[in-house]
């Protein structure tokens, strides 16, 4: 039986996020496949924190495209062009992106209009590859900070451990 995903609302975020990273490791004990553990992370983000959405965006073709993968919450866009709106920035810039209000963000795509702020962390693999985006999008605007940022890459460490070659689009 797995264990229960804790609710970690309002417990200040280094410590759920260390204690969400620590339950990540433990469920994820002995996985090597990518797609599970997306799902297994998505999960665990999803119903910790209680965001709008919760998932992965993977890299089906590099440089060029990224494809809905495992996620949480109401349904995703599809497909998302690398360089286009938070996720397809943070895939081109290697980057994670903040966002407080998605509004402002130049060329945002709107999947889900009760989204109001984003965080977008790049995910890799052990070689350094981009295989995906982890997005996270609030209803409410500001939720995002850079404890987020720092919590959420570390979780993202996870994937490093593995080396993935994407399935065909």
């Amino acid at each position: 039986m797995e264990p229960v995903i804790p609710n970690l609302r309002g417990q200040p975020k280094a410590q759920a996020y260390a204690e969400l990273r620590a339950m990540q490791d433990a469920v994820l004990e002995g996985c090597n496949d990518v797609i599970s553990a997306m799902a297994t992370t998505s999960a665990l983000l999803h119903h910790a924190f209680g965001h709008l959405w919760s998932g992965f965006y993977r890299v089906v073709e590099e440089g060029q495209l990224l494809r809905v993968g495992p996620y949480q919450g109401t349904l995703g866009c599809l497909d998302i062009t690398v360089g286009r709106g938070v996720c397809g920035t943070a895939a081109s810039e290697r980057r994670t992106i903040i966002v407080e209000d998605v509004g402002r963000f130049p060329g945002h795509i709107t999947c889900d209009p009760r989204s109001h702020s984003e965080i977008v962390v790049p995910v890799f693999d052990s070689k350094g590859t981009l295989i995906a985006v982890l997005d996270l999008d609030s209803e409410t605007p500001g939720t995002f900070d850079d404890s987020d940022r720092e919590g959420l890459e570390a979780m993202m460490g996870w994937f490093a451990r593995l080396s993935y070659v994407p399935p065909p689009a």
